[in-house]
């Protein structure tokens, strides 16, 4: 099985290759400047991408829930209430205005809220990595 798996990365890895070498001998000016040309040269690169990057996610999403139903139900169960208290806590702690963009659009007060909410998220897990790796280095430094 994993001899397949490296056949098929050599398989993409050339046709990527290829449409890539296809993109650099077109150069910059002649692809923004005919349509047409974008069409018959971006296109398949495009293509490859989008099919790997659906593979990849397809993989990743049936590992990840065949990882759940062979591990440990109640760590991974406990882990994600974690995780879904850590997003409403952020949402709570945020706030948000009605934001003008650049393109002339608006943001939402909600959409702005949850931009926050993000952000406070990214934060609070960011520290608890900090913490989960300050704690794990004083316990080993404990335990020698």
């Amino acid at each position: 099985m994993n001899k397949i798996f490296n056949i098929i990365k050599i398989v993409f890895g050339v046709v990527g290759a290829i449409l890539f070498i296809r993109i650099l001998n077109a150069g910059d000016e002649a692809i923004e400047a005919d349509a047409a040309l974008q069409s018959s040269i971006l296109a398949p690169f495009m293509w490859v991408s989008y099919f790997i990057l659906g593979v990849t996610v397809l993989s990743v999403l049936f590992f990840a829930i065949k990882a759940l139903f062979t591990g440990n139900i109640k760590k991974t169960l406990f882990s994600l209430g974690g995780f879904i208290l850590i997003i409403v806590i952020s949402y709570v702690v945020s706030n948000g205005t009605e934001t003008a963009l650049r393109d002339g659009g608006v943001l939402s007060e909600n959409g702005s809220r949850w931009v926050s909410a993000g952000l406070v998220a990214f934060y609070i897990l960011a520290a608890l990595a900090v913490l989960a790796m300050f704690l794990s280095s004083v316990k080993k430094i404990i335990t020698k």
